[in-house]
């Protein structure tokens, strides 16, 4: 007999939409007559092992509605990378409450998540469907034109951009600010999206794709400060030298690192002192300034792209309806249409799941600096409506009197 219980968890870093998804996927599950319970794990796998579940069918959808518009992960979230013992015992949790649908809200380590899952499943004959719902800021998710997350944090990133050059302008020095991104450069990328005029910062964009190297890096500073009489700096966090190794841990002796043996970037500032230092005594600058974005780029109130909202509701959406009428899992990936519209598919999770999507070759300048005309159209769309602009006042010389010639 059915049970008509699903589950919905999400994992991974937050993201100023993540909840629409998660709302998505319960409103659209209440659609459906035979869905009687719609449960959530409360911080991801670690609560579905735990069984540390919330019954999502007792929320009002004025107080869904609600949370939808709020950032972050409603239900928390966890940085568990589950290897096959791991989902094993997820599978276990998911047969003993019957649940006959699960939803994993979350990057490319949750997709593999849900391919494990569903491959114990089928070899168990247990008729679950498993469907991966796409979630990063890092846009790094194969087969997806973009992720949701993304387009807000974007849009965060080239406001913050756009008002720091305003400040640099006017006091003028060297300003860098380093963006997440380990090894997709999308969300520095963004930082371009925040210029108006030719001269506007950011004037250099480091990028993951690209090799780094200091004493390039230190030229193009000096010559960007020497033409402009000041240098605005967008920075990944991911940004490497030739071999791979992280210019991070190349400067700094002492890095702590995260469970997956990963080099912390995102929760330290060393990065920005770093360069800065370098440019401080290499290049004599006096007014050098650096800032890390860190995490306060991922679920920023008050600054979402209405695209990404609608987009991460479609995705929870679309997952309930692919579930319910499909006869596989998979993960729901987004194809961008015309100018700008989107369509929903649903992918094969091996071809999601533990992959990287990287910055095509097409987005990133010739001079490894800056961004094209190609990265600027793709992206604007993503920001939505109702981005700020900035004005500049007219020069109208009024002649001197005591300084004349």
């Amino acid at each position: 007999m059915k049970s008509g219980k699903i589950l919905v968890a999400q994992g991974g870093g937050p993201t100023a939409v993540i909840n629409q998804s998660l709302v998505g996927v319960a409103l659209e599950a209440r659609r459906f007559g035979e869905v009687r319970r719609v449960y959530g794990a409360r911080h991801g796998v670690r609560g579905i092992v735990d069984e540390d579940f919330v019954d999502l069918t007792q929320e009002t959808s004025h107080n869904l509605e609600q949370v939808a518009n709020t950032p972050a992960s409603a239900l928390g979230s966890t940085r568990d990378k589950p290897d096959l013992k791991y989902c094993q015992e997820i599978f276990a949790v998911l047969r003993a409450h019957e649940i006959e649908h699960f939803f994993y809200i979350g990057g490319n380590d949750s997709a593999d998540t849900v391919r494990i899952v569903s491959e114990e499943a089928a070899r168990a004959g247990y008729p679950l469907r498993s469907i991966h719902i796409p979630k990063t800021i890092d846009n790094d998710l194969v087969g997806n034109d973009h992720t949701p997350g993304f387009p807000s944090a974007a849009r965060f990133v080239a406001q913050a951009f756009a008002g720091a050059n305003l400040d640099n302008a006017a006091l003028p020095g060297v300003y860098l600010a380093v963006v997440m991104g380990r090894h997709a450069g999308f969300l520095t990328a963004a930082s371009a999206l925040g210029k108006k005029f030719p001269d506007d910062g950011p004037h250099l964009i480091y990028l993951p794709e690209r090799t780094f190297v200091l004493e390039r890096f230190l030229a193009d500073v000096k010559a960007t400060y020497e033409r402009h009489g000041r240098c605005v700096i967008a920075v990944s966090e991911g940004i490497h030298d030739e071999s791979g190794e992280p210019i991070a841990a190349k400067l700094a002796k002492d890095l702590e690192r995260d469970a997956h043996g990963n080099v912390q970037l995102s929760g330290s500032g060393a990065l920005a002192d770093l360069l800065c230092e370098e440019i401080k005594t290499k290049l004599k600058i006096k007014r050098v300034r650096g800032d890390t974005f860190g995490y306060v780029q991922r679920s920023f109130i008050g600054c979402v792209s209405d695209v990404d909202q609608r987009e991460a509701r479609e995705v929870g959406e679309k997952a309930v309806q692919y579930a319910m009428w499909g006869q596989r899992d998979g993960s729901v990936s987004i194809k961008r249409t015309g100018f700008y519209s989107v369509d929903y598919e649903l992918a094969p999770l091996d071809a999601v799941a533990g992959r990287t999507r990287t910055m095509e070759d097409a987005f990133i300048s010739a001079s490894g600096t800056d961004v094209t005309d190609a990265f600027r159209l793709y992206l604007r769309p993503l920001l939505g409506s109702g981005m700020p602009d900035a004005f500049r006042l007219r020069t109208h010389p009024v002649a001197k009197v005591l300084r004349r010639g």
